[in-house]
């Protein structure tokens, strides 16, 4: 038997509202819905014209609405193909990569690129207030959301509170979080911070990294992270692929 999805349920409707932006609002329902999932084609442009009686124009406006919300991605040969639903990150809450990804039911993975003992450049000195060039452990990693690169972290620890010589295998850090780590290590929590973020494109590198195109859009964040003591004891620059990541921050008026 066959099921008729609630997007081809109804005709369109004569009026005001373009017929794409009701085809784009009847597919952007059925996402909502999980009538079609990550990694799943939607109806070709040539369905939605017979579906709907409309022209290839039309049916191909209301795909590329969804496209431009990161919805779906369009690639010639595959088709419309949903994306993962990005990842929600209130800004006003400090916690690990991993518990992030828990809460949201997905799998928390790290891919080690360098764990390293190097001189602390001047930004790194002067977030974690040491001296420029003092030696500093450095832990280079990709993160991953259920096995796909979701952000690049580059994070400094302050040789203050964590000694250089303690430095972890990338083994290490290829499977366990950075917080967790540092406060079995330390015996120290990281309890506050003060984090910028700001747009970005990616480079080379860090499309590579991040299994993106060349001059895609990426998030950036700096983060100083504190002690209970208030004293600097990490530096981190992460930058988030914008397709899989957004922060929200809930607002009350005085």
């Amino acid at each position: 038997m066959l099921t008729v999805m609630a997007w081809d349920d109804e005709d369109l409707v004569d009026g005001p509202v373009p017929k794409w932006h009701q085809i784009a609002e009847r597919l952007r329902s059925a996402l909502s819905k999980g009538e079609f999932v990550a990694g799943e084609a939607l109806p070709s442009e040539t369905v939605l014209t017979r579906r709907f009686g409309v022209s290839r124009t039309t049916a191909r406006s209301a795909l590329n609405e969804l496209e431009n919300d990161q919805l779906v991605s369009r690639r010639s040969g595959r088709g419309t193909i949903v994306l993962p639903p990005k990842v929600d990150q209130p800004l006003n809450l400090l916690s690990s990569f991993s518990d992030d990804m828990r809460a949201r039911g997905l799998t928390p993975g790290y891919r080690p690129v360098a764990v390293s003992v190097l001189p602390a450049p001047a930004e790194t000195a002067r977030e974690l207030e040491i001296d420029e060039g003092e030696q500093a452990l450095c832990v280079d990693r990709v993160l991953l959301a259920d096995g796909e690169p979701i952000a690049s972290s580059v994070s400094w620890l302050s040789p203050r509170i964590v000694d250089p010589g303690t430095a972890p295998d990338a083994e290490t850090m290829g499977s366990t979080s950075l917080y967790d780590w540092i406060e079995r290590t330390t015996g120290t929590r990281i309890s506050a911070g003060r984090e910028y973020i700001e747009g970005g494109v990616a480079d080379a590198h860090l499309a590579q990294r991040l299994a993106v195109t060349r001059g895609a859009p990426i998030l950036v964040a700096r983060r100083r992270s504190l002690s209970p003591a208030a004293v600097p004891l990490e530096y981190v620059v992460i930058t988030y692929r914008a397709d899989r990541y957004r922060f929200r921050i809930e607002l009350t008026r005085p």
